[in-house]
């Protein structure tokens, strides 16, 4: 199979492969400008294969529109716009479509009112916790890495499960974005093969590195992948491997994961919003008003040491959720329901998107050194402020710019064009290390 210098692997090319024998024995017309993609069996039949949706994507942008596909494939390709889609079951039926016995219409697959909001739960359900809440607003807004700390019981994976219902709705381009990545992992559903809603991956803390950053002999992508465009929550963050809490850096950081195995290397998108939650120490009560913590001076700094440095400087929200006070937990009063709260977050992310329309970046949390220096405008008093936090915090430089991203989050919030010392204040509070963190 030419070209003989890229290693071939996999099911993909059966189909390919029968057909080309098949047009020079029997004479059947495969045009050249088809392509042909499916896994066959020994009796005929043509089976699903991983990844269709990006070689379609791919093919189609080097000039292909026709493609043969399995039939439980059909609805995936007809995603991508512009291209004409023939799904088929098995090898005999699509011979006969090739020498003009079968007439058959090309696939279609419609989609229609796919940005719903339908939810089992909802930000009124959770009592108190203003200050948790509205990080978790912010960090939705802009796409900003989120730490939740507090005792058992407080509320910190309630909120956590709560944030894909304030997220904004994805747009068509994003949702072909995330199926992509879903097509390679074989994790799309035949009959409706596009994610509509931003991805919520939570993996149990006994995951690996690998099960974190994806591998394999062919390299498919792992949770941090899955959750692009959407959140990676990890509950019980100290309790992962220190390796696998460390793969988290440069994705983080950049964007997108690069995995090299024997079989190859593979680059995969991992712009993902980190929430993860963590009791403050082994016993869970260090800094609870209402039960006395049974840790060590020296058990509390080991334990919280199992997050290094470096991660902590990528985190840009770091909450303590306090426990429920008596009265809020009596009253059972509902909090601002999550269509409030979605809708502060979807003018918000309006302003970015209209901020960024002629960039890659999409989110105020993903902003370059350029971009933060052109878009977080701040006013002279919010000036003195940041000089004043640097002085005193020793910010890093990272901790400098997460905090600008921050504050134009707020401010986006608040509608206001310039950053303020308001925002800067409130932005301050989520990076001051209480409690030893």
């Amino acid at each position: 199979l030419a070209p003989s210098h890229l290693k071939k692997q996999g099911t993909h090319y059966d189909l390919a492969i029968a057909i080309g024998i098949l047009s020079l024995s029997t004479g059947i017309h495969a045009g050249e400008d088809m392509v042909f993609l499916g896994e066959l069996s020994l009796d005929g039949k043509i089976n699903r294969v991983k990844g269709v949706l990006p070689i379609v994507i791919s093919l189609h942008q080097k000039g292909y529109k026709k493609f043969i596909v399995p039939k439980a494939n059909a609805k995936e390709a007809c995603v991508v716009k512009g291209v004409e889609v023939y799904g088929f079951e098995n090898l005999l039926e699509l011979v006969k479509f090739l020498s003009g016995e079968l007439k058959k219409e090309p696939e279609s697959f419609e989609i229609q009112d796919w940005q719903s909001y339908d939810y089992d739960v909802d930000f009124s359900e959770v009592y108190g916790q203003h200050q948790a809440k509205r990080a978790a607003e912010i960090a939705c807004a802009g796409m900003h890495h989120l730490l939740l700390i507090g005792s058992p019981g407080a509320g910190k994976s309630m909120i956590a499960k709560r944030l894909p219902t304030i997220m904004p709705p994805l747009s068509f381009e994003e949702a072909v974005e995330i199926s992509r990545i879903y097509s390679v992992a074989g994790l799309l559903n035949d009959d409706f093969p596009l994610i509509t809603k931003r991805p919520f991956r939570s993996p149990h803390y006994t995951a690996s590195d690998v099960a974190l950053a994806g591998g394999g002999t062919n390299p498919q992508p792992g949770e941090i992948s899955l959750a692009h465009l959407g959140i990676l929550f990890l509950d019980e963050f100290p309790e992962f491997s220190r390796k696998a809490i460390e793969t988290l850096r440069q994705p983080m950081e950049d964007g997108y994961i690069t995995i090299s195995r024997s079989g190859g290397r593979a680059t995969f998108p991992a712009k993902f919003l980190l929430v993860a939650a963590m009791n403050p120490c082994p016993c869970g009560n260090y800094g609870n008003p209402y039960k006395a913590c049974t840790c060590t001076p020296m058990q509390i700094k080991s334990y919280q040491s199992r997050i290094s440095g470096p991660i902590l400087d990528r985190i840009d929200l770091r909450v303590w959720v306090e426990p429920l006070d008596k009265e809020s937990m009596i009253t059972m009063k509902p909090g601002e329901s999550s269509q409030k709260i979605r809708e502060r977050v979807i003018r918000a992310v309006q302003i970015q998107r209209e901020r960024f329309k002629n960039s890659k970046t999409k989110f105020n949390g993903h902003m370059t050194n350029e971009e933060i220096k052109r878009f977080c405008v701040t006013t002279e008093e919010a000036q003195r402020h940041l000089r004043l936090a640097v002085e005193r915090l020793n910010l890093t430089g990272r901790g400098y710019t997460k905090l600008l991203k921050v504050a134009r989050t707020i401010a986006d919030l608040e509608g206001q064009e310039k950053i303020n010392s308001t925002h800067v204040a409130e932005a301050l509070q989520f990076r001051v290390e209480d409690k030893t963190l």
